[in-house]
């Protein structure tokens, strides 16, 4: 069996779940949920950068942040995960979805200007496959309406925009670490802040609403309830996991880009010949090999395709339901304009077994099964 995904564990994680026991302190923001904080600081050049204990509930601190509430819209993609989407419900505000480029399955920007309203409040450029968004067009409508951006860099991390890290461009970055993406702690993902005026506010979120960030540093002599918040902190095992992982960060990003990179060199006979299309990548951006997927004619085709490579024990899946197509996305929000490529292309689309460490032969017999389908 090829599987789909494989969550990395490179080895050193239960040396530092080991440290932690031996403390005793279990609960968040010890050592480890520092230094992984600090990582992010250093590497993805962040203003500020605070692990949480998802992706979505990182995407829920941005949107308190931003003060979205009751009424307000929030202009998103379709073709993305429920919690971009859920995040904005949370807040009794309303999605606006807005089709996709049929190049990259990202937001399309020339489409979002026609979508605000008064009610407009943020924009959330979902950065897909680890491909940017087209960044400047985007952060040029929000700064014109003055609306916030959060970018929902899920899978994206290490990725770039003309030299800029995913995450960092807008008002808020968030960053997945669920066992399905690059880097994980299991479950967990990052709050990336971009303002400084923005940062003690974050802390109080993320600790329930309390000043107790400021109580641990000795900033004040005591804590207390100061604004609305949860419990956004992941504890300390989950920190120190996934510390063992970044540190070997480099390691996992060539093993995933030689995969990638594989993939792509022998496939192309069949984009080639018009059988497939392969992920195109602009050229402002570097994607961080996050997944490699191809599109083939339609929905019938790629069911068939599907199952064909189950045959071989080869687990190759599809990706999102349009949000505007779901049940919760009809009941919450609207979909602006024509859905011309959002459906279409998300029925095209399936993705290929990547993950550290996948070996060779294995990206090769893939690969080669998908040839036998198209008879090449």
């Amino acid at each position: 069996m090829i599987p789909f995904n494989k969550p990395v564990v490179i080895g050193t994680e239960r040396k530092y779940i080991d440290q932690v026991l031996e403390k005793q302190k279990l609960c968040g923001d010890g050592a480890f949920t520092k230094k992984c904080n600090e990582w992010l600081e250093k590497n993805i050049h962040c203003g500020k950068g605070l692990l949480t204990t998802s992706c979505t509930h990182a995407t829920e601190m941005a949107v308190l942040l931003s003060n979205i509430s009751e009424g307000d819209e929030v202009i998103m993609p379709s073709y993305t995960f429920v919690s971009t989407a859920d995040a904005v419900v949370l807040r009794g505000a309303v999605p606006v979805f807005v089709d996709i480029r049929p190049d990259t399955m990202n937001i399309d920007e020339k489409l979002i200007e026609e979508a605000i309203t008064d009610k407009t409040k943020a924009i959330i450029p979902v950065h897909y496959a680890g491909v940017s968004c087209e960044m400047d067009r985007i952060i040029e409508i929000a700064d014109r309406y003055n609306l916030s951006v959060i970018e929902d860099a899920a899978q994206a991390i290490g990725s770039l925009y003309k030299g800029k890290y995913c995450g960092t461009l807008g008002n808020y970055g968030c960053l997945s670490f669920h066992e399905t993406k690059n880097i994980n702690m299991g479950e967990g993902g990052a709050l990336l802040i971009r303002d400084s005026d923005n940062f003690e506010r974050a802390e109080i979120i993320r600790e329930k609403g309390t000043n107790r960030s400021k109580f641990y540093r000795g900033e004040i002599d005591k804590y207390t309830w100061v604004d609305a918040g949860s419990s956004y902190l992941p504890s300390e095992l989950n920190a120190a996991f996934l510390f063992g992982q970044l540190e070997r960060y480099e390691e996992i990003q060539i093993s995933r880009m030689n995969a990638w990179n594989n993939y792509y060199g022998l496939l192309k006979v069949l984009e080639d010949k018009g059988d497939i299309e392969l992920p195109f990548i602009p050229r402002e951006c570097v994607h961080n090999a996050h997944m490699f997927y191809i599109k083939v004619k339609d929905i019938e085709q790629r069911t068939k395709l599907v199952n064909y490579l189950k045959q071989y024990d080869i687990n190759a899946v599809f990706h999102y339901i349009p949000l505007h197509s779901a049940p919760a996305g009809v009941k919450y929000g609207r979909f602006n304009g024509e859905d011309k490529y959002t459906t279409k292309e998300s029925e095209r689309l399936l993705r290929l077994p990547l993950y550290y460490g996948i070996c060779c032969d294995d990206v090769e017999r893939v690969a080669e099964k998908i040839k036998e389908y198209f008879k090449i």
